[in-house]
């Protein structure tokens, strides 16, 4: 058994945990969240969180970012992140920094059946690479390599690959988000940011007004959340296709990312954006738009497509990951 630090951070929040773990089993004794943007760094959160209580020896924090070596720059963030000065500032006997979908996928061991949510049962009992796609503020990707004994979690910068259209409507999106962006990325349009973007391009398509009560919505609060609850209790037409659309470009992105990845254990649907449209994505559009791949089709519908229902799933990867570090001294 350990007794390790964890972190989630992201470009909205950061949670950070002391947590217990045996095995795979991880016991939570104290998780604080905070407002990501409401610190100038990550030392001055991490300080906060600790207090005066005692230090565990090992702490891991997975970050929405690349990590380089052991340090990274947030993409979403103005924090640079080195886990050498953490280490020093906080007396860790190591320290270590995953990406954030790396870590989603190191906690995988540490789900149960009832953490997840079938959208594509698939092949059964078949052994092999596995993947986690993830829309939050951005969109994260990362891969499971099988190496014959076990999954050995990897990150990627795959939500920063280039977007792809699939039809003329999507097509004019593309034209639209480049004059803003330059780049367009599948996290320009599969994110809570590119929600809104998305929002938006539909407004100018279609020739159609907000209604007064959506704009001020969208301004006093989450604007992605706004178009959310407005497309879910069907109160505008625009925000339903705005969704709809949503749900497909997100399962037609998982679908790449299984071929790329040659995901036959199953892809996982990770992130803070599914659970709350979990009615939309059992409808059948987000498969539909996963198995479009022409001669993969068969390939595809043979992959499971899970959705990952334990928003802690992120703290636990870097817990097992940090109790991994502990054990092996």
């Amino acid at each position: 058994m350990a007794k390790v630090i964890a972190g989630d951070i992201g470009g909205t929040k950061t949670r950070l945990a002391v947590a217990e773990v045996n095995g795979t089993g991880i016991k939570v004794e104290r998780e604080c969240s905070y407002p990501s943007r409401d610190f100038g760094s990550f030392e001055i959160l991490l300080a906060d969180f600790l207090g005066d209580t005692a230090v565990p020896d090992c702490a891991a924090f997975g970050i929405a970012g690349p990590v380089q070596g052991r340090a990274v720059r947030t993409t979403n963030l103005p924090w640079y992140i080195d886990a050498a000065a953490l280490q020093r500032r906080f007396g860790f006997k190591a320290c270590e920094l995953l990406n954030d979908l790396e870590a989603t996928a190191c906690g995988l061991p540490a789900l149960g059946v009832e953490d997840l949510l079938t959208l594509q049962q698939g092949s059964v009992d078949v052994r092999g690479n596995a993947a986690v796609i993830a829309a939050g503020t951005g969109l994260g990707e990362a891969g499971l390599f099988w190496d014959g004994q076990r999954h050995r979690p990897y990150a990627t910068e795959g939500g920063h690959a280039s977007f792809c259209p699939r039809d003329d409507v999507e097509v004019e999106l593309l034209r639209h988000l480049r004059k803003i962006h330059g780049h367009v990325s599948w996290e320009r349009v599969v994110s809570g940011m590119g929600l809104v973007d998305l929002h938006d391009f539909l407004r100018v398509y279609r020739r159609a007004v907000p209604p007064r009560w959506l704009e001020e919505d969208m301004r006093t609060g989450d604007a992605a959340a706004a178009i959310s609850r407005a497309a879910l209790d069907g109160s505008d037409d625009i925000c339903i296709e705005t969704l709809g659309r949503f749900v497909e470009l997100y399962g037609a992105e998982a679908g790449n990312l299984a071929l790329k990845t040659m995901s036959r254990e199953g892809v996982y649907v990770g992130g803070g954006i599914a659970p709350k449209i979990l009615s939309l994505l059992q409808r059948g559009t987000f498969v539909e738009s996963f198995l479009a791949k022409g001669r993969m089709r068969p390939l595809l519908e043979s992959i499971p497509v899970r959705v990952i229902l334990n928003e802690r799933v992120a703290l636990y990867g870097p817990a097992l990951h940090a109790a991994r570090i502990a054990e092996a001294g």
